[in-house]
């Protein structure tokens, strides 16, 4: 299974590179591609004289909503049938890559290999994205032109998806080091790895993805606390953020204290962003049950927009919020059952993981998870496929029990 795990990685490099893969162009290519590796996937399989599927506890939750998205078309429950079509052939695809994660990374070393890969993405990306601040001539990759008022960072044509993207990928980095999980000929590779992003992101001047990582550091060096390692594991946290700071400091923090102080060009205001709470809650007060589809927020909210400024609300800065507007209370059950079964599976994996390397496994993906959903309070990460794929994924590995299976039963970590 070693090129299915080969295509999700160029799947996952692609979708961030491409600007989160929020055009028509690069999400049809993401769905071609995930369904490619799952017609290769069951060629491999075919050729195995016995084939196991792996149940995963988070499929309950997402085949759960999304059946009940798909019984919208014929019930005629959705407000915009072809918008509910496009999201549920998106939601397919995330659901495929999921699957094929869960199916061909089978081993704790599969795993880790796939967290490097994250993490040197993640400082590729953050590296582009510091160039690219310092050198900007108002076009993304320095040739493409943008609409006006719009300033990207990195590849992500919002500053807030780029933050979204290294609430994800600094956090497995970060447990290696803090767990002691990483060999001390990588020791300082991996620092810089860690702390080039945490630069990047101070950069980027995202308050809601700051205050996230924030959350996460503190979170993640709680989780991975060993009284006997105690001493080593706080000069560690303690260097990374002294580190991290200075490395903030020099790149230069006035636009992110500006941010911090008041709305800059370009920005959502706080009354606005109120507005569009309060209006995207009178959609759900208007459709409790079902909503009005997956996917037609963008089509049904000026039927209910309050204040109007000449701009089209595509999302409601609140995942949460837009997934009730959309699937109702029984999407928002779906949600409450999928973040249940996330933390109760990924903390039950983490209590049973004794050694440093499983460990930082889990409490890493874990951590980016919960950093990102944090951050969906206020913004809309989750809609962009590039940082909602690597969520699942982090999810896959949070909920995995691999490195459980490797500790008790050491033959049972070899891949069919």
């Amino acid at each position: 299974m070693t090129t299915i795990r080969v295509g999700i990685c160029i799947l996952v490099a692609f979708t961030v590179l491409a600007h989160g893969a929020v055009e028509s162009w690069s999400v049809f290519t993401l769905e071609i591609g995930a369904a490619l590796l799952f017609l290769l996937w069951g060629v491999l399989a075919s050729r195995l004289e016995r084939v196991e599927i792996h149940w995963n506890s988070l499929y309950l939750p997402m085949l759960t909503l999304g059946g009940f998205a798909l019984l919208e078309l014929p019930a005629r429950l959705s407000f915009y049938p072809y918008a509910t079509k496009v999201e549920l052939l998106k939601a397919a695809a995330y659901l495929l890559v999921f699957f094929l994660a869960v199916e061909s990374f089978r081993t704790l070393k599969q795993w880790q290999s796939f967290v490097w890969f994250l993490i040197v993405l993640g400082s590729f990306v953050s590296l582009l994205a510091i160039v690219q601040h310092f050198t900007f001539n108002g076009k993304l990759y320095w040739f493409r032109v943008l609409p006006p008022g719009i300033v990207p960072f990195g590849p992500f044509v919002n500053h807030n998806h780029f933050a979204g993207f290294v609430e994800m990928t600094s956090p497995p980095g970060l447990a290696m080091l803090l767990a002691g999980a990483v060999r001390r000929d990588k020791l300082l590779l991996l620092i810089l790895l860690c702390v080039l992003p945490i630069g990047a992101l101070a950069l980027s001047a995202s308050r809601g993805g700051i205050i996230s990582f924030l959350i996460e550091f503190a979170l993640l060096t709680a989780l991975v606390y060993r009284k006997d390692d105690a001493k080593r594991q706080l000069v560690m946290a303690g260097g990374l953020a002294l580190v991290a700071v200075v490395l903030s400091i020099w790149l230069g923090l006035g636009w992110t204290v500006e941010r911090f102080e008041r709305s800059t060009p370009g920005d959502l205001s706080r009354d606005r962003r109120v507005s569009i709470y309060k209006d995207t809650w009178r959609i759900i007060e208007s459709h409790p049950w079902t909503g009005t589809g997956l996917g037609t927020l963008q089509s049904v909210f000026p039927r209910y927009e309050s204040y109007y400024d000449g701009f089209v609300v595509d999302h409601a800065h609140n995942d949460y919020l837009e997934l009730l507007a959309e699937t109702g209370l029984i999407g928002g059950l779906c949600m409450l059952g999928f973040v249940g079964l996330l933390l109760w599976q990924g903390v039950r994996n983490l209590r049973r993981a004794n050694d440093p390397g499983s460990q930082s496994l889990y409490s890493g993906a874990l951590v980016g998870c919960i950093g990102l959903l944090i951050h969906s309070m206020v913004d809309f990460n989750l809609h962009i496929p590039s940082n909602a794929l690597l969520f699942l994924l982090l999810a896959a590995i949070a909920t995995s029990g691999v490195a459980v299976k490797r500790k008790s039963f050491p033959q049972a970590a070899v891949s069919t």
